[in-house]
């Protein structure tokens, strides 16, 4: 999530380093074993955060993209005197259908290792672009993205948006995936009906708790929205921790703050937090989201253009 948070919030964080919690159990340790989707989702969570730097990090994501045979290209940029480098790969669907984006920021902080923020994220698009590789969508062709310096104010997405070749039909963002029971949505007030009804009705087949709202942490489908384009972002948290880091934004003090708030932008976001078997339940969810929404939405999107700012290919 935007490093906004360390500005906002240095409270949070230095009680976190005060008193620090005990690292969640991984899918791993668990008594059941892990399923394949587990396993392989949390093999890509910890490649992409064991990597070390953001170049290093955005590597360990094209070497999976190699793996699974996906064309991607990067796509660099320059922003407020800083260069990054956006990774983009096709996935699926014909080039003159609506498109679906799907994306997550690859970039850490400085400290710890990221794995929450956002390799679980980043984990859960590629987990995605396998699944509609292997079953395409009906109605859209999809792509997905991994943004850079999302941590220093969402400038990868802001590039892709303001470089404006390729406005999908939706953008879906994923930022921090890495635990818990609840879904939870930014979906704004109007123009998702269709994806928030499909999401309620996916959790609720799959048991999982469903929150839907406009207020949500700031990320990378910001700059979508001020665009005026489609645009939701998905997290994966206990459901205790939404008022909680709602709150937090806000500007309220609490003594038991989430979390997330605890892990993210500190030393504790490490491997050892994540439950790869719960994020999966989430990617689970949202796919049969997806596959609804693509199903049964009407778009009048005209046919997207080709991206052209890319500079340097994959396979």
């Amino acid at each position: 999530m935007h490093r906004l948070l360390v500005a906002t919030l240095p409270i949070l964080f230095l009680s976190a380093c005060a008193t620090p919690q005990a690292a969640t159990q991984t899918a791993s340790s668990s008594a059941q074993p892990a399923p394949p989707a587990a396993t392989q989702w949390l093999a890509d969570v910890s490649a992409i955060s064991d990597a070390g730097e953001n170049a290093q990090r955005r590597q360990a994501i094209a070497a999976r993209l190699d793996a699974l045979d996906l064309t991607w290209r990067k796509a660099p940029f320059e922003a407020n005197g800083k260069a990054g480098e956006n990774l983009i790969a096709d996935v699926a669907g014909p080039a003159d259908a609506p498109l679906l984006l799907i994306g997550a920021h690859s970039d850490r902080v400085a400290v710890g290792h990221g794995a929450t923020d956002n390799a679980s994220g980043s984990a859960s698009v590629l987990a995605l672009a396998e699944r509609f590789q292997r079953q395409p969508l009906k109605h859209h062709r999809v792509a997905v993205a991994f943004w850079d310096l999302e941590e220093e104010g969402l400038l990868g997405s802001k590039a892709y948006v303001a470089d404006g070749t390729t406005k999908p039909a939706l953008y879906v963002n994923f930022d921090v995936f890495g635990w818990g029971d609840t879904l939870w949505m930014m979906a704004p007030a109007q123009g998702q009906a269709a994806l928030v009804d499909s999401s309620r009705q996916a959790t609720q087949a799959l048991r999982l708790g469903f929150s839907p709202g406009e207020k949500y942490p700031p990320t990378d489908h910001l700059p979508f929205l001020r665009a005026g384009w489609p645009a939701v972002s998905y997290s994966l948290v206990g459901a205790e921790e939404i008022t909680q880091v709602l709150d937090a934004y806000a500007g309220k003090k609490s003594h038991t703050p989430a979390k997330v708030m605890r892990v993210i932008h500190t030393d504790q976001d490490v491997l050892g937090q994540i439950d790869a078997q719960a994020a999966v339940r989430g990617v689970d969810a949202v796919e049969r989201a997806l596959r609804e929404w693509d199903a049964n939405v009407v778009t009048n999107a005209p046919a997207a253009t080709s991206t052209t700012t890319t500079s340097e290919s994959g396979r």
